[in-house]
């Protein structure tokens, strides 16, 4: 049987050797996930959630550690991400006891007179659940824990770089009094194992968190799958001439750099109005010097390293690259062993790599702007539509804007990068197709059935 090493990002040390199993195997869980419907009652099901909501509390420290060690994120960060888990969970539970049909007003037309009607919401069956290594425990929960709620078998399959925090939830899942078999977790490369749960003819629904490219093969490769995509981003922030420039640069600096700027909705383009461009980098770039770069165990870490070196390479080519079109490194743009020192561009333009595509680093672009249109059309100039940003003191004027951005979602006043796991999180264009969050994915996973009764006259 082959064997799949996690390695610490940060240390290159080997934490931990598992099995890797293949298509067959892969085809077995589905067949076992399968045999779990009809569902346990709503009602078990949210107990389960909530037991498993207390254990994740009780056992915060050892799960921070954990994603700490596999995804190298730094540890104050990983607690952070544990406590969201427990919330995800929790608001699950609350869709598992909550989760309704509707009446249909039958009485509206001749042809429905004399009828009851209304829709029940049913499992849509087995969820083929593929995670992303940056929030390898909380993503985990924003798949799994919906679909327990929506009475559906999961078969999931994590990254190979952090499948230890998956591992973990699904433990405490079984703990909690879930069956085994309504939650396998499958440890392979996607091209294997991924692609035998997308082509199964018994998983109803593929949930994916990762790249674009990725992502849209998977609904190609399975047309008549119900596809939940969450994908990528080039998030930008607008900061216009009445904002309070050092609120917005604190803001940026934080969480432009969190997990080394690896999550969809890391702050990575700014534009700030020309009257206030050198006032916003002059506050910026000294609070992005100050952040503590080292080791992600180290309590006072802020950014730690990226995930691969492969990833490194990248990041630092795409810095370079855009040195040579034009733009200017104020800050960083340099390494230190595994390390990339949070850098900020000033001057990039829309067809630059740190601007059209997703970095996935520490690198925030700063270009400034004259006009709101001009703003508004720099960040729409991405084929990436998750979330974005404005900083202003006129808050009527934000929400006009805000109508006029691309995005899934708009935060006033504050990044982006901004998320509570209760809240419809998702985007448009080649962001993805689909709502996170309990409340939208339950309904994600359920298929509506309509009833009728006819009444006697």
């Amino acid at each position: 049987m082959p064997t799949l090493e996690v390695t610490n990002p940060f240390t290159g040390e080997v934490i931990a050797t598992l099995e890797e199993v293949g298509a067959d195997a892969a085809d077995r869980a589905v067949d076992r996930a399968r045999a779990c419907l009809p569902p346990a009652p709503a009602a078990e099901r949210a107990e389960i959630l909530e037991r498993a909501a207390r254990l994740v509390t009780e056992r915060a420290e050892r799960l921070a550690r954990t994603i700490c060690e596999e995804a190298a994120k730094p540890i104050a960060q990983a607690r952070g991400e544990v406590a969201r888990c427990h919330d995800t969970l929790l608001y699950s539970a609350i869709e598992a006891r909550t989760l309704t049909g509707e009446m249909v007003p039958m009485h509206g037309t001749a042809a429905g007179e004399g009828k009851l009607a209304y829709v029940v919401r049913e499992p849509i069956g087995v969820i083929g659940a593929i995670a992303p290594f940056n929030f390898p425990l909380n993503l985990v929960a924003h798949k799994v824990a919906p679909a327990i709620a929506a009475g559906c078998p999961v078969v999931l399959k994590p990254a190979e770089t952090t499948p230890l925090s998956g591992l973990a939830l699904a433990g405490i899942l079984h703990e909690a009094g879930l069956p085994e078999d309504a939650l396998q977790v499958v440890i392979g490369a996607g091209a294997v194992v991924g692609n035998a749960l997308v082509d199964h003819p018994d998983v109803a629904m593929i949930s994916f968190t990762g790249s674009p490219g990725v992502g849209w093969g998977i609904r190609e490769r399975a047309p008549r799958k119900h596809v939940a995509l969450e994908l990528g981003n080039a998030t930008p922030v607008i900061v216009a001439e009445d904002a309070d420039v050092e609120a917005a640069a604190a803001a940026v600096a934080a969480s432009g750099f969190a997990h080394a700027g690896q999550s969809c909705i890391s702050v990575q383009r700014v534009y700030a109005h020309r009257s206030v461009h050198a006032a916003f980098l002059e506050a910026l770039v000294p609070r992005v010097e100050a952040l503590v770069v080292g080791d992600p165990a180290d309590e006072a870490t802020q950014v730690g390293p990226v995930i691969t070196e492969a990833a490194q390479r990248r990041v630092m080519d795409w810095i370079r690259q855009a040195q040579a079109a034009g733009a200017r490194i104020l800050t960083g743009g340099t390494e230190e062993g595994r390390l990339i020192h949070p850098t900020v561009l000033d001057g990039i333009t829309p067809g630059m790599r740190v601007s059209c595509e997703e970095v996935f680093g520490p690198v925030v672009g700063v270009a400034g702007y004259d006009t709101v249109d001009e703003a508004v059309a720099l960040a729409n100039a991405s084929p990436y539509g998750l979330q974005a940003g404005i900083f202003t003191a006129r808050v009527d004027h934000a929400v006009a804007w805000a109508r006029r951005l691309e995005f899934g979602g708009v935060v006033i006043n504050a990044t982006p990068t901004f998320r509570a796991d209760q809240q419809p999180y998702g985007g448009v264009k080649d962001s993805g197709n689909t709502r996170e969050g309990p409340r939208y994915a339950v309904r994600s996973m359920t298929e509506p059935k309509l009833v009728v009764i006819a009444l006697p006259q």
